[in-house]
């Protein structure tokens, strides 16, 4: 395993982190799909053992239970100093007001909670899931602040927006003397690629390090196109940020896995490599409900391709709609 510092920080995170979502209780939240306690900790476990030191969840993935096992799970198999935890806030988390959102409420009651759920005095990186329309900037950018000076996040971090956003968040903080994000975690994959026109640039000069999330666009890169997960099947997430973009889309998976027979390789690799040898990008976010998973995903950060390759990987692209906000 390779590390990395995130951004301009002095945060360290591995080159590749394990994404939490698929961890959580299946009745609880959006996502019936999701592994048990018991089915979810040899993946944890596994990814510690191959050095993975990065661990992605977020308060409301399964109703806080996703939390709750991964923060059992590291406080019996690792170190709290030698991992980094992430955690998110801003989707609803009851339907009562100030209930969700990033009002200075919702923000310092929902710390607090993620805190309980994970066993732990303080996250590494606290980051807001999505910008909100409804509450000021500066109120956003004061309270995360007020966070990491009590000592309940080391950093902080945001989420899927346009760049303009994310440049107005960062600017307010800098007018406020404020804690400034470190991170970015956006959606980028070889067939959705629109957050190199403003965001990564942006990113770049900032010193801003990037956590794409769905890398692998929710195994799509993974497999022969048109075969479809169970997960594929019932989550409408897919749906939302892949619709109607096929064609183009099944273009690009041919060149991963013309890549990848060429290499003698798993097509997962080839796509999570592309994604690494990106300027703007720090660490990708894998989730794993296999063993392979994780295999494919540790082995992606030893495979560099070449220029040719890089190539044939992108020449089939053809601009997207921004998805994912």
């Amino acid at each position: 395993m390779k590390y990395l510092k995130l951004g301009a920080s002095g945060l360290e995170v591995s080159a590749i982190t394990l994404g939490c979502m698929s961890y959580g209780t299946a009745d609880r939240g959006n996502h019936d799909w999701t592994l048990d306690e018991e089915t979810s900790r040899p993946f944890i476990q596994q990814a510690l053992e191959a050095g993975i030191t990065t661990f992605d969840t977020a308060n409301a993935y399964s109703d806080g239970t996703s939390e709750e096992f991964v923060g059992r799970a590291l406080a019996d198999f690792a170190s709290r100093e030698e991992i980094v935890i992430a955690t998110k806030v801003f989707m609803p988390m009851r339907s009562t007001p100030n209930g969700g959102g990033l009002s200075r409420v919702h923000i310092m009651n929902q710390i607090d909670a993620s805190l309980r759920r994970l066993g732990t005095d303080y996250v590494d990186l606290y980051q807001i899931h999505r910008w909100d329309d409804s509450v000021p900037i500066e109120e956003t950018m004061e309270a995360l602040h007020d966070v990491v000076k009590a000592g309940k996040a080391r950093y902080i971090g945001a989420s899927s927006m346009f760049a303009w956003q994310f440049a107005k968040a960062q600017y307010t903080a800098d007018l406020g003397g404020w804690t400034r994000f470190v991170s970015m975690q956006d959606h980028y994959n070889l067939i959705q690629r629109e957050e190199e026109r403003e965001m990564h640039p942006f990113c770049l000069d900032q010193g801003v390090g990037v956590l794409p999330w769905s890398p692998l666009a929710r195994g799509r890169l993974t497999r022969p196109w048109g075969e479809q997960t169970a997960r594929d099947a019932s989550d409408n997430v897919s749906a939302k940020v892949y619709a109607g973009t096929e064609d183009g889309d099944r273009r690009v998976s041919d060149a991963v896995a013309t890549v990848a027979s060429n290499r003698g390789v798993s097509r997962a690799q080839v796509a999570l490599a592309w994604v690494r040898q990106q300027p703007a990008v720090t660490s990708p976010i894998v989730g794993a409900t296999k063993p392979h998973h994780l295999e494919d995903a540790v082995a992606s950060v030893d495979l560099d391709l070449t220029p040719e390759e890089l190539e044939t990987l992108e020449a089939p692209y053809q601009p997207h709609v921004p998805t994912g906000f």
